[in-house]
């Protein structure tokens, strides 16, 4: 009977953990999704201002096209802050591990913001794809540098999206307890990101920057939605350059612990043979 139950936990196990990372994964990228959808919007607002293209028949992206999709805009900007102040203070913790009504609240707080920007992002990424958008047609290669610092910005406001909202709920829905985070998830969503950003988000996600100057070329006036999408680049590339000076200054400080250990070992032999 013990047996039986040993191999019932063990098949249950088996079950649940590919689920359970496959379901973090998808969820967890639904931030980088959401840059893509701005940058989708963005482009689409262009070629509409300058009569490049017919009304938009997909309903979906009609719809947040022409409602001016300020929750988007709200909880991207939102997250991309807090990432940018625990990057500087790493004090911030928007979902504690403490019991009771207060950590309930937050959770369901969680299951808003994770509910919303799912909806938001599937029904905008399905229309866009219906319309035919793509915001790599207003892509500008930038350097390698550049790209490489975006990259670390946008994986950094992920893990955060992911420690904060995605994990909780994910952990209290399958397993009703916080698991500890571990290695294997991390390198999960590293190379789901990866994967994303090689295959669309490297060539269109710059578009935020190069649709607003495109506009101004064209002398068509700049919304609060094509400047919220450039402030959005920029501090998702700050909060890169953030997390770069941050590790430069780790290894420099590694470098210099393994110098002062060989000089504190080198230093009593050199007394000795004086001596």
């Amino acid at each position: 009977m013990v047996c039986l139950q040993n191999l019932q936990q063990k098949a249950k196990k088996l079950l649940i953990e590919p689920f359970y990372f496959l379901t973090i994964n998808l969820l967890t990228l639904l931030l980088p999704l959401s840059f893509l959808l701005l940058a989708r919007l963005s482009c689409a607002h262009c070629l509409l201002a300058s009569y490049a293209t017919q009304p938009l028949s997909s309903f979906p992206f009609s719809f947040f096209l022409y409602t001016n999709p300020a929750i988007l805009y709200v909880l991207v900007s939102a997250i991309s802050i807090a990432t940018l102040i625990h990057g500087l203070t790493g004090k911030l913790t928007i979902l504690s591990e403490s019991p009771g009504a207060v950590y309930q609240s937050r959770l369901y707080t969680a299951w808003i913001l994770l509910c919303t920007l799912q909806i938001s992002v599937g029904l905008g990424i399905e229309g866009s794809i219906g319309v035919g958008v793509d915001g790599s047609s207003f892509g500008i290669e930038r350097s390698l540098l550049s790209r490489v610092i975006f990259f670390l910005g946008l994986h950094e406001t992920m893990l955060l999206w992911f420690k904060t909202v995605v994990k909780p709920v994910v952990d209290d829905t399958i397993f009703g307890v916080s698991k500890e985070e571990r290695w294997v998830e991390r390198v999960g969503m590293a190379l789901t990101l990866g994967s994303l950003w090689w295959w669309k988000l490297r060539d269109e996600v710059e578009s935020l920057v190069v649709v607003p100057e495109a506009k101004k070329e064209l002398l068509i006036s700049v919304g609060v939605a094509d400047f919220v999408g450039w402030w959005l680049y920029y501090l998702t590339v700050t909060i890169g350059m953030v997390r770069l000076v941050k590790g430069l200054l780790w290894l420099g400080m590694v470098l210099f612990c393994k110098r002062v250990r060989r000089n504190s070992i080198t230093l009593p032999c050199d007394v000795e043979d004086k001596v």
